[in-house]
């Protein structure tokens, strides 16, 4: 009896001393929206505005092969240097998480330090593009530090080839490093304002323009943001504090969450403030949204306490807002999938990207 109450002991104690993985989350637990539940590799129709369920098998989308005698864009890549910048410049880190606010359980107090950094910006440019055609692009953020996989530029040739998506420039901006609040990715992506798509428009754009020789559309129809966790979060962001320059938003696990640093009394739920307050009570915007969430995502409740940190939640809450308010949305709430949802992607990215894009027509400058 005392083995096995040994035994029994040392296994509280090994279980204690790892970080919990994220409970499953069902579909239909209360509090869920309604969900449609689809079939093995059924994805939604392209004019649904609503909320599905995909998973747990997964089949993937044949879009992300290469198929013989499509049309294949080409990739440039630059670096920017931080110094070289206006915004941004210099850019912080952090050395240790930093300890809750005492005075504010919402906020953390973090001690930062400058520094220089250096991001890669990666070009892909479609194989329709003409010299002085304007085009429509999508921002993707965390940009690669290598090439984007062969599968997700296959998407893009196979996608613009089959006329489902208009010829496109797409750019991966990588991030400024670090994660979170303290660190210069969790400045550029989490924040509430309009800060990172200023960024992007002053000093990124202009570099694209001119070392890639296109010319980027500035219609906001035109113009589409991207991002897994926090860079999901900025996409909005972009879209919600800046819709003269973005309409169109596809997030993956998006960061909905209060992750926004330092503390800002305008905002002071962070993201967490779209479904809270944002959403519903300000006007709708021209705003189309993607976004989608594991069963298995993650919950952090025990570092701010501040019931913030439920990235199943804080997605299943926007898909709330959005429909009683009457945006263009779709919502995947993906099983058998983690953090980032990498293995539900394979199957939806490729719809996700033509739904996003579904209704852009250019500008007719003739009138």
């Amino acid at each position: 009896m005392r083995k096995l109450q040994m035994a029994m002991l040392a296994t509280v104690i090994v279980c204690s001393a790892s970080p919990a993985a994220p409970p499953v989350r069902k579909f239909d637990d209360p509090g869920a929206p309604p969900f449609k539940v689809l079939k093995e590799g059924e994805l939604p129709p392209l004019d649904a505005y609503d909320n599905f369920v995909i998973g747990p098998k997964y089949v993937p989308a044949p879009e992300r092969k290469r198929v013989e005698g499509v049309p294949e864009g080409k990739v440039e890549q630059f670096v920017i240097d931080s110094k070289e910048t206006k915004l941004f410049n210099p850019g912080i880190a952090r050395k240790e998480f930093g300890k809750v606010d005492p005075k504010n359980p919402k906020t953390l107090i973090v001690e930062t330090h400058p520094i220089d950094y250096k991001r890669k910006i990666t070009v892909y440019i479609p194989a329709q593009h003409k010299a002085g055609d304007e085009m429509p692009f999508q921002v993707i953020h965390d940009g690669p530090g290598g090439k984007p996989s062969a599968e997700l530029l296959n998407t893009f040739n196979n996608l613009i080839a089959q006329k489902r998506i208009p010829p496109l420039v797409v750019i991966w901006v990588a991030n400024g490093g670090g994660d979170a609040q303290g660190h210069e990715r969790g400045k550029e992506y989490d924040n509430m304002n309009g800060d990172y798509a200023e960024y992007i428009e002053t000093e990124v754009l202009p570099r694209v323009e001119k070392g890639c020789k296109v010319k980027l559309t500035k219609d906001p129809d035109g113009r589409a943001a991207m991002g897994n966790s926090s860079g999901g979060s900025a996409a909005l962001i972009m879209a919600w504090f800046r819709t003269d320059l973005y309409h169109r938003v596809l997030t993956t696990s998006g960061t909905f969450v209060n992750q926004a640093w330092p503390f800002d009394p305008k905002f002071p739920d962070g993201a967490w403030g779209f479904h809270e307050t944002l959403i519903p009570k300000e006007p709708k915007k021209p705003i189309r949204l993607f976004i989608s969430v594991g069963d298995q995502d993650l919950l952090n409740p025990n570092v701010m306490r501040d019931d913030m940190h439920d990235w199943v939640e804080a997605n299943h809450r926007m898909a709330k807002v959005l429909k009683a308010k009457g945006y263009e949305y779709q919502y995947l709430f993906c099983r058998g999938a983690g953090h980032s949802v990498g293995n539900a992607q394979t199957q939806f990215l490729p719809h996700a990207i033509e739904w996003v894009w579904k209704g852009y027509a250019p500008k007719d400058k003739s009138k």
